[in-house]
Order: structure tokens, then sequence, then C-alpha cells
């Protein structure tokens, strides 16, 4: 897997991580204990710190970045879905970002929340905690999320982690 010390800014990587080969990790970056970073996600600590908790899967083609006043931070279970690009921003735990979703800088999605797939949270925006937020530019939508949900998620993923660590073998 491409992991990558950019001069002496290392990647700090949990032993009981999964990194699948085709994941890119660059720099100041730090993944906890049973998260997962699957293929083509690339997160790339060289402006500033990526922190990403533990069993926090980080799914198939996302970007994460910083800016150089603002790290991202990932908390523990949370679900960030397939081709999503956060930058600069907070993620709280037990927090759900949605395929193809932007999260932009110096925002937070609180804790329990969920930003739905293709949304926007634009610069300096909050989502409270357990709202749902969508569209483009995300707004919020009454009722909550449901917590439930994102714990599926969390469990599916660190389920299929294991899995991939003992039963993926490249053929070609």
């Amino acid at each position: 897997m491409p992991i990558y010390a950019l001069g002496d800014l290392v990647p700090s990587i949990h032993p009981d991580a999964y990194v699948h080969p085709d994941a890119v990790i660059i720099g100041d970056v730090t993944v906890g204990a049973e998260s997962s970073v699957w293929p083509t996600a690339v997160l790339r600590g060289d402006d500033g710190e990526i922190r990403v908790g533990e069993r926090t899967s980080i799914q198939d083609g996302c970007v994460i970045h910083t800016t150089h006043e603002h790290p991202t931070v990932v908390g523990d279970e949370c679900v960030i879905g397939h081709l999503v690009h956060l930058e600069g921003c907070t993620i709280e735990r037990r927090a759900l970002v949605g395929n193809m979703a932007m999260v932009l800088h110096r925002s937070v999605v609180h804790s329990g929340a969920i930003v739905g797939a293709n949304s926007v949270v634009l610069y300096d925006q909050e989502v409270p905690s357990g709202a749902l937020a969508v569209g483009s530019p995300a707004t919020i939508k009454p009722g909550r999320a449901r917590i439930e949900d994102i714990l599926a998620g969390v469990e599916t993923y660190v389920a299929r982690a294991r899995r991939f660590r003992v039963e993926l073998h490249r053929l070609a």
C-alpha cells in the first residue's frame, strides 16, 4: 500500500486498522484502531494534520486534505461514504457523510448527524448533533438522523475490514 512520509511528516496507522493496497496516505495522517481506508482513497496530510478516529470507514475514492490553518478531524465510529471530499473540517463521532458529499473549511458535522449524498457543507457551516443536512448548499431538514443507521454502517465496515485483511489476494 502506498504510505509515504513527506520530510519529517510520517503517517501513524494503528496495527488494527485496515488500509487497502490501492489507498494512498501521505504525511501527517493518523488512522485509529479498527478503522478502514478503502481503494483509491487519498489522505494527504501535507499542509496540516489529518486524524481519523477508531472504527471509522473512509470509503472508496474519498479525498481528505487540510488547510495550513485547519486540520481535518474525523471522530470515532464515523462512516465517510464513497467519493466524499473533506477539507479542513471536523466530523464528530458517530456521524455519517453520504456518497459524493463535500464538507469544506472550518465546518463541523456534530455527533450523530448525517450529511446526505451529493450535499455540500459550505465553509464555516455547522450541522447540529443528530441533524440531517442535504442539498448544495446543505440545509438542515426536519427530523432526526437515525443513530442506528450510522452504527449499522460502522459495524458493516469493521467486519468487512476484518474479512479483507484475511481473504483479499491480488491475482494480477
